[in-house]
């Protein structure tokens, strides 16, 4: 690799808002990269990025304007991006630090943010301090948020309008926001880490920085505001495989029911299968369930469990509960029906 020129030697002592990985690759370049222009990083990163034995990260920047897309008729949707700071886990005894939102349209054909974002970020003093571990995850000290509070009818008027809240772990954010203002239990709701299959679609891992990353992009993670500009960016990427958008999944997951489908008194001997499967244990309720996207792995799901769990069983039945986008990840329980194997 003696070949290979140092990329410390290629670029000037000012560091700059690229990261330079370098891949492990013991066989000798084709093509060594050859050094541009002294302080013209683009073109060094341009050049490297060409090279096979390194990839390029940019720091991501945020888009205040998204370009209009041309020849669509399809009309739009008004999108919410939400991600919460808090003190803890538990939305009935811990407090939001920051709440931050982006209020964009998406075009409903191409799945793209088209025009003007409207942003709001806000700290809000949770009247104790702030746990040391929360400190150091996300910076926010108490300095930060003494004597602040959110600013409700700031928030109130961008939530006028908006058919969709899209949250990377909505099982968190909804029931926080929910419990310290009502009006977010009105919208519908999608959860962009639940409701995309992102392992199926060729990426490692589904957390935001993971999913980031592999767009070639790092940002100063754990701030509510940047999290949510690098979350509707990853969002506006087409998918592997099927070129569709991540927001045109969310948009469509929102307009169908999922179900919880619990293995009511399953068979003790096969609790293995169903963990092999991907049920999880209930210990208030004492039984297994899982979570289904759509009515087509509903029925997968009951034929599987007629044919491998509840074999020669008459009268079985499995307890389901039908959640639409209205009470999604919040507390409140969906439509609950029993369904004869």
């Amino acid at each position: 690799m003696n070949n290979v020129p140092r990329v410390l030697d290629m670029f000037p002592e000012d560091p700059a808002p690229v990261v330079v990985e370098k891949k492990i690759n013991r066989r000798t370049p084709q093509n060594p990269v050859k050094t541009a222009p002294e302080g013209d990083f683009e073109a060094l990163a341009q050049r490297l990025g060409q090279h096979p034995d390194y990839r390029i990260q940019r720091r991501l920047q945020p888009i205040l304007q998204w370009p209009a897309v041309a020849g669509s008729e399809s009309g739009t949707r008004r999108v919410v991006v939400l991600d919460t700071e808090t003190t803890g886990l538990d939305c009935a005894r811990e407090s939001i630090i920051e709440l931050a939102m982006l209020c964009v349209d998406v075009d409903i054909a191409s799945g793209l943010p088209v025009g003007p974002v409207d942003v709001y970020d806000g700290f809000e003093d949770p009247g104790k301090p702030i746990p040391r571990e929360v400190v150091a995850l996300t910076g926010i000290t108490d300095a930060d948020v003494k004597g602040q509070s959110l600013n409700e009818a700031r928030i109130t008027s961008m939530l006028a309008g908006a058919h969709l809240v899209i949250a990377h772990n909505a099982g968190f954010d909804r029931p926080f926001v929910e419990h310290r203002m009502p009006q977010f239990a009105a919208l519908d709701w999608a959860c962009s880490f639940a409701d995309i299959d992102w392992k199926a679609h060729g990426r490692t891992s589904a957390k935001l920085e993971g999913l980031a990353h592999a767009e070639g992009w790092f940002y100063d993670a754990h701030r509510a505001e940047m999290d949510c500009h690098a979350l509707l960016q990853v969002l506006a990427r087409a998918l592997p495989g099927d070129n569709q958008t991540a927001l045109s999944h969310l948009l469509r997951a929102a307009s169908e029911p999922s179900y919880t489908l619990q293995a009511t008194q399953a068979p003790f001997e096969e609790k293995d299968k169903l963990k092999a499967r991907g049920y999880r244990w209930n210990a208030e309720q004492r039984v297994w369930q899982i979570r289904l996207r759509d009515r087509a792995a509903l029925s997968d799901e009951t034929q599987w469990l007629r044919e491998h769990v509840f074999v020669g069983r008459r009268n079985a039945q499995v307890q389901v509960e039908m959640q639409d986008a209205l009470v999604r990840y919040s507390p409140r329980p969906g439509k609950i029906s029993l369904i004869a194997l």
